[in-house]
């Protein structure tokens, strides 16, 4: 065993105690089990982009100054700054050190110096953010390096140019986030979090981190499954690609090789796959994938990737009703809510552990789909979904509220839009595009969910539209909630608590039909609360045993419901988030009002075949 000089763990010893002395979560509300784990020297330090990895990375995670300054200083780096804030925790929340409210006239920043190897003569670093809420702007060494809006999806910024001989750099990041009082996407986030809306989130809320790459480099890769051709389409995009560079796919069976493809850059790949393992919940196979860039027979630059073959389908059953399929098969899709929130981190886990734990509990409950409500969540979160055979319909996150709702679908199939901004317009268009391309590739997403509730809805045929054609290997969830429009693939209806669906034959048997959102059973517990008082459910029981007694009568409707045409239901929901509890956890996860197994039991005749009889 290698010996560690004294004098260098004395070293990591002075500096982890800095860390803890310079950094404490803020007291005040529950948190979870997880908070004590944060080590505020190396928070998520696990690799944050599964499904293109590399190996020469650097986590930016840890301790960064910040500073809170009116808006008129966006631009203007702080002369000095107030403290340390713990990234990638948002602001408001207990995990980052600080927990206060920016506001719209405001703005966050931070700033740090890091040690970073100096770059090659045909390298680059690049720094990443995996979501920054909502605009920020990124400076080197005082120089502006990018800005960027959209505070969902990731984004990349190559910074070589602004590197100084010396490795310790500066840098800064300036956030202006208006919350509820801008147009943006933001959720559930508001200024007066109340009911059913929540703490604002600001800043960083995803691991920041560096990496060096080849100036001729993968930039990203689109894999998408065919099962019925036994294909696998890969298509890359190449930065700085000269005349002549191929790139090679390799398709793996665990360390197996079983096929290998070479095109010119630039060019998709279709590879065979003989004899495909499906990826379902019972048996989430998942291939491997490793992607090369080779100039003159050498590698330039190379990636490890990993796909799954699965397919999202609708087709009408014996009685002329349509589906939802999974990989040709009806299966029943049954999952709760996930609203994705943390009393101590709020938009963030406190760790990865913490991250998967929610998604291991709703696999123990006997639940195979989950809901991801207005949030998207880091990338990591999809990889256990996709380790774990979990199904997900994604949200796109809310904003710009104001359309009219119609809770149930209209005969015409015409619901009621809204008037959004140019502007406010370019925000949605761009962001929702942003998110579905950097999710692509994880085949636990099957449906994309454009709108809930009406909540901002506008331009409704024309977004579902454009939604199908960005991505027409899924399914597009039209409006959830029943503001519907006569698009897309599902006919989606809330109503609380008893469940219920629309008519199957409404529209004529065109759209598929699900149960978007039911249930709301809530019970509060004393030392599980986010208050102490004033907490809120849609309907709220006196004891665990009387809401067990009460979901089974729910789920004992539901045999019914699918014979007659229902194909999908959203139960709301996983966790209590702040005044709201009505989840199946406590907001601080330590408690399961219903067992597990319990649960499980009853959820059983739910997924019975016999059910539903296919043509």
């Amino acid at each position: 065993m290698q010996r560690v000089p004294v004098f260098l763990l004395l070293l990591l010893l002075t500096g982890s105690l800095y860390s803890q002395q310079s950094w404490q979560v803020v007291p005040g509300h529950i948190t979870t089990q997880w908070s004590a784990n944060v080590n505020p020297a190396a928070p998520l330090p696990e690799y944050p982009r599964p499904q293109l990895v590399r190996k020469n990375w650097q986590n930016l995670n840890g301790l960064w100054q910040y500073a809170i300054l009116p808006k008129a200083q966006e631009s203007t780096l702080p002369a000095s700054f107030a403290g340390n804030i713990l990234v990638p925790y948002a602001v408001e929340s207990a995990l980052s050190g600080v927990g206060k409210t920016v506001g719209k006239d405001s703005v966050l920043w931070y700033k740090r110096l890091i040690a970073i190897p100096a770059a090659k003569k045909d390298q680059q670093i690049l720094l990443h953010f995996g979501a920054v809420d909502w605009r920020c702007t990124i400076y080197v060494n005082g120089q502006q390096a990018a800005t960027h809006e959209g505070g969902f999806d990731p984004f990349s910024v190559d910074i070589t140019p602004f590197l100084k001989k010396s490795k310790e750099q500066e840098f800064a990041v300036s956030v202006w986030d208006p919350s509820d009082e801008g147009p943006q996407p933001r959720g559930k986030q508001v200024k007066k979090p109340n009911g059913i809306w929540y703490t604002p989130v600001t800043g960083i809320w995803q691991t920041v981190w560096l990496e060096t790459v080849a100036k001729t480099h993968i930039v990203t890769t689109r894999q998408t499954p065919d099962i019925d051709n036994k294909t696998i389409s890969v298509e890359t995009n190449v930065a700085n690609a000269q005349s002549g560079d191929l790139v090679k796919v390799t398709i793996l069976d665990g360390a197996a090789k079983l096929n290998e493809y070479s095109t010119a850059a630039g060019q998709p790949v279709k590879a065979v796959i003989d004899n495909p393992k499906l990826w379902t919940p019972e048996s989430p196979f998942l291939y491997g994938l490793k992607v090369q860039v080779l100039r003159s027979g050498k590698v330039v630059d190379e990636a490890d990737s990993y796909f799954a073959m699965r397919k999202i389908s609708m087709a009408a059953d014996a009685n002329g009703i349509q589906r939802m399929l999974l990989n040709n098969r009806f299966v029943f899709q049954y999952g709760p809510l996930d609203q994705g929130w943390w009393p101590d981190g709020l938009y963030t886990a406190p760790t990865d552990e913490a991250l998967k734990f929610d998604i291991v509990q709703t696999k123990e409950m006997g639940f195979n789909m989950i809901r991801k409500h207005v949030k998207v969540e880091p990338a990591r979160w999809y990889y256990h979904c996709d380790q774990l055979g979990m199904l997900v319909w994604q949200d796109m996150p809310s904003g710009d509220l104001g359309a009219r709702w119609e809770p149930r679908p209209a005969i015409e199939g015409i619901g009621y839009d809204m008037e959004r901004s140019a502007a406010s317009e370019k925000i949605y268009r761009t962001e929702w595009q942003a998110i579905m391309e950097s999710l692509h590739n994880f085949p636990s997403i099957i449906v994309w969910v454009p709108f809930n509730e009406a909540w901002g809805q506008f331009k409704t045929k024309e977004i579902v539209d454009w939604t199908s054609k960005l991505d027409p290997s899924r399914l597009v969830n039209t409006a959830s909630g029943g503001n519907f429009h006569a698009a897309g693939h599902i006919i989606d209806l809330h109503n609380y608590p008893q469940p219920a669906m629309p008519s199957a034959d409404i529209y004529g048997n065109k759209y598929v039909i699900v149960l978007g959102e039911f249930g709301g059973l809530g019970l509060p517990l004393e030392g599980h609360t986010w208050q102490d008082k004033n907490n809120w459910g849609y309907r709220s029981f006196k004891s665990q045993d009387e809401l067990a007694t009460n979901y089974a009568q729910l789920i004992d409707k539901f045999p019914a419901l699918i014979k007659k045409g229902l194909s999908a239901a959203v139960y709301t929901q996983t966790t209590d988030v702040e005044v709201e509890t009505n989840g199946l956890l406590t907001y601080d996860r330590k408690v399961f009002k219903i067992p597990v197994q319990r649960l499980k039991e009853v959820h059983k005749k739910l997924y019975d075949i016999n059910l539903v009889t296919m043509k």
